[in-house]
């Protein structure tokens, strides 16, 4: 775990507790430590209060996929399929696809 990196995400996070990207940033070093409680909270943090941030779709998804949830993994990957679609991200739409396709045949 990169300690001084987490310590400027949390710090940019003070001054604007509203930047997606920062928190979307500390969300991914906490999983990698293993605070997988935390990610969860900042992804979903992002998701209700910036849901045009395509990106956290598919790491939400993962970590609910991951953590036994898959019910609310695939919710998220459908979801952000439409939040992709509409911001015509076509690679990310596809990633998610390839995601919720991957959670269903497990099913």
């Amino acid at each position: 775990m990169n300690q001084s990196r987490m310590q400027k995400l949390v710090g940019f996070l003070k001054e604007n507790p509203q930047d997606s990207f920062s928190r979307f940033a500390l969300a991914l070093e906490q999983l990698k430590a293993g605070d997988v409680n935390k990610a969860r909270e900042h992804f979903e943090f992002i998701q209700l209060n910036d849901p045009g941030y395509v990106g956290v779709y598919y790491h939400l998804g993962k970590l609910y996929q991951n953590t036994g949830n898959p019910e609310k993994a695939i919710k998220t990957f459908t979801n952000g399929i439409s939040v992709a679609r509409n911001a015509q991200n076509h690679h990310a739409a596809s990633e998610l696809e390839q995601a919720l396709q991957e959670i269903e045949t497990e099913e």
